[in-house]
């Protein structure tokens, strides 16, 4: 099935069209910005890693981040600078830095579902059956680091989406401050989320303050 999908998808890229209504869609979008199909091939590698029950080496980890996040902010980020190479190249790296932070904090919330249900633990190194607070807190240096060098960047974007690209970078760092509260062990037995209410405070929260305010 996926790959009659990737097939599907750079068929939908070649001619421009698709009776997907998904696929028409994003082929719209990647001739509009011109985004790079390497990205698009990279990503759609990266989701077929994840067929496989498998517990990620280093190596492995980095390419899998990089295929199913860091892509999909190069990406976007084509869209936010609307061709504007010298802006494009300017904030890759911390587009890229976003898209991992993302992902990262959505493997650590996740860990008891992925390898309990799917067969598979994304962090290297790392023994789920004996989940440790030093573990725990080497992946949360790892993020924090991560979401510090986003910032940078999301302050540089035009002003068409940098709100919006705040709000997420908020969304997900709410998320993992609660993540950071709880031990190891409740980690393991509880998903954590963010409730409507808290999402529509950061959302006004975003509105209102001033850009210079951000952290």
């Amino acid at each position: 099935m996926i790959e009659k999908f990737k097939t599907d998808t750079l068929e939908a890229l070649e001619i421009r069209i698709s009776v997907n209504p998904v696929l028409n869609s994003f082929q719209h979008v990647v001739h509009q910005y011109n985004i790079s199909y390497d990205l698009i091939e990279t990503f759609l590698h990266s989701m077929q890693m994840d067929l496989e029950n498998i517990a990620y080496t280093t190596e492995e980890y980095d390419q899998y981040i990089f295929g199913s996040a860091e892509v999909v902010g190069l990406m976007c980020l084509y869209v936010f600078t609307e061709g504007n190479v010298e802006m494009y190249e300017e904030l890759k790296p911390f587009a890229m830095k976003l898209g991992a932070a993302f992902q990262k904090v959505n493997f650590l919330r996740d860990i008891k579902d992925d390898h309990c249900r799917l067969g598979r633990t994304y962090f290297p190194n790392v023994d789920v059956t004996e989940f440790t607070e030093q573990s725990k807190k080497r992946i949360e240096e790892e993020i924090a680091r991560d979401f510090k060098i986003a910032l940078i960047g999301i302050k540089k974007l035009p002003s068409s989406s940098r709100r919006g690209v705040y709000l997420a970078y908020l969304n997900y760092r709410s998320l993992f401050k609660k993540i950071k509260r709880l031990t190891a062990g409740q980690i393991l037995k509880e998903r954590v989320r963010i409730n409507n209410g808290k999402k529509l405070r950061l959302m006004l929260g975003t509105l209102v303050q001033p850009e210079i305010s951000w952290s």
